[in-house]
């Protein structure tokens, strides 16, 4: 069984029936390149034309010979929002197999190629997202394709793979550092990387030397891991200005270092369960320092707060914290629950 990429309406027809009766055939500029054991065309084709002809096979379907993933609706519709508000291009390639219902055929001295136009005259290794957006959008653009030709299913397959596997996307944590760069930023990520950044280059933050702005490196805290852990306490920080956020923070985590370092494992704040556990607990522990201390929010009111906690949880606890940052939090939570005490100033 086919899938249409445009449709979602799977055809029993198979690939080795003939061609559609009265289909029409086109023309197109192509060049022909070799790499390695394979030959492909180059050529820049109308979306339309390609929402008419290709399919895709997803695994799901055909759980034999199908190799190809499930398309995301979702994923495809923002394609189509990109494409139809004029946001910018997509100037990557979407990969294709021509079917035998294609009838592809190359014309070396006028440099074009020709095919018929059917449901199934091509079969997407690459782009089947795009392709899928490209269906749904109002505008039609032509975009650069590379079209296989007589490919058997083993060929196809492989090709998928390396595709697959071959390509690296580009970090997250480098698009978020590019983002002002690009001029699109929202407010809360400008704030976000603002506090990023000024703890990561100021030599008094609690941070600094434990960042890394673009790239995941081992033993510092990337900017996802960053916002990721701010993220869900945003809520208690919107409402204050940047130097009061920065402070703040700074404070909290000037007295968690310390407190750490009290069981020897200061080492561990870069640890992305520990950090993250250490910033969901931080709305609950600054409350706390506003009850007792007035909102007077310095490391050494935060370290009286951890002394409590600490006395109640158990040195693995930050030692060995393993991977769930929401189970390490609530162990932070019922710690300070049994910690508190009417009156107590400790």
């Amino acid at each position: 069984m086919v899938k249409n990429v445009m449709t979602g309406q799977v055809d029993d027809a198979q690939e080795n029936e003939g061609t559609d009766e009265g289909a029409e055939e086109v023309s197109y500029t192509a060049v022909l390149l070799t790499q390695g054991n394979h030959r492909f065309y180059t050529l820049a084709m109308p979306t339309d034309v390609l929402a008419e002809t290709c399919v895709v096979d997803p695994r799901v379907e055909n759980p034999i010979d199908g190799f190809q993933r499930l398309l995301d609706e979702k994923r495809a519709h923002e394609i189509a929002d990109y494409i139809d508000n004029g946001f910018g291009t997509i100037p990557g390639s979407i990969i294709l197999s021509a079917q035998p219902q294609a009838e592809l055929e190359y014309t070396r001295k006028s440099r074009t190629i020709k095919f018929r136009k059917t449901p199934r005259s091509f079969l997407i290794l690459d782009g089947q997202h795009r392709v899928y957006g490209f269906k749904l959008a109002k505008t039609h653009l032509r975009v650069p394709v590379v079209i296989y030709n007589k490919l058997t299913r083993a060929e196809e397959t492989r090709l998928f793979m390396d595709i697959n596997t071959k390509q690296r996307p580009v970090p997250p944590e480098l698009i978020l550092d590019i983002k002002r760069l690009a001029e699109i930023e929202t407010d809360s990520e400008a704030l976000l990387r603002d506090v990023f950044d000024t703890f990561n280059k100021d030599p008094a933050s609690p941070l600094f030397g434990l960042l890394s702005p673009s790239e995941r490196k081992p033993g510092k805290i990337s900017r996802v891991t960053f916002n990721q852990s701010v993220k869900p306490i945003w809520s208690s920080l919107s409402n204050s200005d940047y130097d009061a956020i920065y402070a703040a923070l700074c404070a909290y985590l000037h007295a968690w270092t310390a407190a750490l370092k009290a069981v020897s494992a200061d080492n561990n704040l870069t640890n992305p369960t520990l950090f993250k556990a250490i910033m969901l607990a931080f709305p609950t522990i600054a409350q706390r320092v506003s009850d007792r201390f007035d909102a007077d929010y310095s490391q050494k009111n935060f370290g009286k707060i951890l002394n409590s906690l600490f006395e109640n949880i158990k040195k693995n606890d930050v030692l060995k914290p393993g991977t769930s940052h929401k189970a390490l939090h609530e162990t932070f939570r019922k710690a300070l629950s049994a910690g508190f005490s009417l009156g107590k100033t400790k």
